[in-house]
């Protein structure tokens, strides 16, 4: 930048003490004040301003603001930006993959819940059916028992019945013969003459009847 110093003319005689005059004849009154770009001190003499605030500078100051900010977009257009694209294309590539892969997981798990649930189900099918299997073969295993008891006892129960049977015709013949001979025994001693044994057989079997 360039910059264009300024010097103060030193005081004319008759001026008072802390007054000097600066470019075309101002009186400058204080002890530091800035006039047209120049800084004056104490002593009189003149001083030179900041660059940016003079006003000569401002067109090359404007000149370097555009080359500057000219080669600070030619670095965000051809070198920032496509690294800030790059690197969020990368981020946008692996959350979708990340949510690619969340979703294939959820239906795995999906699928793994599922393929539990009929397994279970078919479990408890299976269970079921063996379990009416079970009770089927018990009942019949008990049937069977029932069956082979009972026949066991309508045998038991025929054999004790014939057995019955044959003591009660064998005790129905001793009572026959019995009675026979009481009877036979009775009218002989009513009427003093013994009688015919075929005659008192069948008069007990008609009294038996």
């Amino acid at each position: 930048m360039f910059v264009s110093p300024a010097f103060a003319q030193d005081a004319p005689t008759g001026q008072a003490d802390g007054e000097a005059v600066v470019g075309s004849g101002e009186t400058v009154v204080g002890s530091e004040e800035v006039v047209t770009g120049t800084e004056v001190a104490h002593d009189g003499h003149a001083k030179a301003a900041f660059p940016p605030f003079e006003t000569q500078t401002f067109p090359s100051q404007i000149l370097w603001l555009a080359i500057t900010f000219g080669l600070f977009y030619v670095f965000l257009k051809r070198v920032a930006l496509p690294r800030l694209a790059g690197i969020l294309e990368v981020r946008r590539d692996r959350i979708a993959g990340d949510l690619d892969q969340a979703a294939r997981l959820k239906q795995e798990a999906d699928e793994a819940i599922a393929a539990y649930e009929q397994g279970l189900a078919d479990a408890r099918k299976k269970a079921s059916q063996i379990g009416q299997k079970a009770r089927d073969g018990a009942k019949a295993e008990a049937d069977a028992e029932r069956k082979r008891i009972e026949a066991a006892l309508d045998t038991k129960l025929a054999a004790a019945e014939a057995r019955i049977a044959d003591i009660k015709a064998s005790a129905m013949k001793d009572v026959g013969a019995i009675a026979e001979e009481t009877a036979g025994a009775i009218v002989q001693a009513l009427i003093g003459d013994p009688v015919a044994q075929g005659d008192v057989s069948a008069a007990v079997r008609a009294a038996s009847k």
